[in-house]
């Protein structure tokens, strides 16, 4: 009988745990700049429950020339929206909070960009954004407004 109390209390030990666990994240979004081959990733990845931090990384992608993950600063629990701006040939600008970045998917790199200007090089493409609870690229209207 013992046995079966102690199994029954890891249960209950495990399933109270399940939310908290749940509270993670780990996710992947993409902006196809031309079909799946090539794309810039926003990863984020929350390994503890109990810190509001979440660790980003942006994927620079044109294969088969170019796959590269840079880690950017880290975000917060709920995702603040990313910009992705166009910015030159294969070239973009992203801006997240206060923070702009540059993608280009020529050279294969990521970057910290001071925009001492403080605006955008381009045409808004689109934002990583929450769609529904979940992170989501979405691409900005086709007559920019």
């Amino acid at each position: 009988m013992r046995i079966g109390i102690s199994r029954f209390r890891r249960a209950l030990l495990l399933t109270a745990l399940l939310p908290l666990l749940a509270a993670c994240e780990n996710s992947a979004t993409a902006f196809m700049v031309e079909g799946k081959e090539h794309a810039l990733i926003l990863v984020r990845e929350q390994k503890v429950f109990w810190t509001d931090e979440v660790k980003q990384a942006v994927i620079a992608s044109r294969l088969p020339n170019c796959q590269k993950r840079v880690t950017i600063h880290p975000g917060v629990r709920e995702l603040v929206d990313m910009q992705v701006y166009e910015a030159g040939d294969r070239l973009w600008a992203l801006h997240q909070g206060n923070r702009w970045y540059l993608a280009s998917t020529e050279v294969c790199r990521v970057q910290d960009w001071d925009n001492a200007a403080g605006k955008p090089p381009g045409r808004l493409v689109g934002s990583f954004t929450l769609k529904e609870g979940v992170p989501a690229f979405v691409s900005a209207p086709a007559d920019g407004g």
